[in-house]
Parts: C-alpha cells; sequence; structure tokens
C-alpha cells in the first residue's frame, strides 16, 4: 500500500496548502482520548467572522475522491498499530458528544473503536444517530470473530461498490445534539 499512501500524501499535500493530514481527538476504549489520523479532505478556508466554511464549500476535489473510496481512512491503521483503535469497532466520535450519551450510547466505548464497525456497513452516514447507536451498542454486546469476519467482507464490499455514502449537501453526519 505504501506507493498509494506516498500517491496521497503528495496530491493531499498539494490540495491542502502542505497538510496531506487531519488529526482530532477522539474518545476511545473506556472514553480515554486519542489522537485520530486521517488524510484530510478539506482545506480550513474560514469566513469573514474566522468560522470554518460550511462543509460542503471546503472539501476539495481530491478530498471528495478519497471519501468516495473511503481512501482517508487509511492512516488509521497507524492507530490500530499504536493501539488506540481496533480494525473493528464503533467508529470514534467528537469528544464533545461524550455528555451527550445516555447510559445504554456509553456502552459504545466499553471496546476499542474501530475504522470500519457494523453501523458503517450498516448503513454509513445514511443512519440516524439512534439507529448508528443501537447498531453500536449491539456490536458491543455480540462481538465474536464471525461477526469482525463478516464486517470486513461487508466493509470490502461497501467500499467497493460505494454504497450508503451520504452524497448530499452536508458530506458529513449532521451534528449529534443528544436525546430529545
Amino acid at each position: 500500500m505504501s506507493p498509494i499512501i506516498l500517491i496521497l500524501i503528495i496530491l493531499l499535500a498539494i490540495a491542502n496548502g502542505g497538510k496531506p493530514f487531519f488529526f482530532q481527538s477522539r474518545p476511545g476504549k473506556n472514553e480515554k482520548i486519542f489522537k485520530i489520523i486521517k488524510f484530510k479532505s478539506m482545506n480550513d478556508k474560514k469566513d469573514g467572522n474566522g468560522e470554518l466554511l460550511p462543509f460542503d464549500q471546503r472539501i476539495t476535489k481530491t478530498g471528495k475522491f478519497i471519501r468516495k473510496y473511503s481512501l482517508d481512512e487509511i492512516p488509521q491503521l497507524f492507530n490500530v498499530l499504536k493501539g488506540d483503535m481496533s480494525l473493528i469497532g464503533p467508529r470514534p466520535l467528537l469528544v464533545k458528544y461524550l455528555p451527550l450519551y445516555n447510559d445504554v450510547q456509553k456502552k459504545r466505548h466499553d471496546v476499542k473503536p474501530g475504522v470500519t464497525g457494523w453501523a458503517q456497513v450498516n448503513g454509513r452516514n445514511t443512519i440516524s444517530w439512534d439507529e448508528k447507536f443501537k447498531l453500536d451498542v449491539w456490536y458491543t454486546e455480540n462481538i465474536s470473530f464471525k461477526l469482525d469476519a463478516k464486517i470486513i467482507i461487508k466493509t470490502i464490499k461497501k467500499v467497493l461498490f460505494k454504497e450508503d455514502i451520504n452524497s448530499g449537501e452536508n458530506v458529513n453526519m449532521p451534528t449529534f445534539t443528544g436525546n430529545n
């Protein structure tokens, strides 16, 4: 994979002013905070007030491509090697969501977060937050080698056929605001 990674680093460095990587704090197992690494798909352009522009105005052409094929996730393999993440598990979400989880939703942190997971192969970013949390918690309560193998196979299929990718105006999930 190193030739692909090297090409992506060069293309993203050009597209993002020398910054091919994106680092962000995320909660892992037992809510321990770690720095996730991804390929950077959006620029840092801001409006007149110094606020970042909306996602659809910041995503680069190269960023759209790498997201379309989930290539932005490749650097997370370093998080796996470091021990912060697993290949399979609930996707690590934003730190600011931690106080918004109910007791059931918090169970997603009983295991290491994953590069891919049960929610990703059952809807990815096209499902609601409620459904995503239900799938994440179900996974934590039903972990097995057979289930992980099924998730790997389904992940490969989803990536190859570009299934369940939200291609609307907002390329990210809407902000989680807690339970109403």
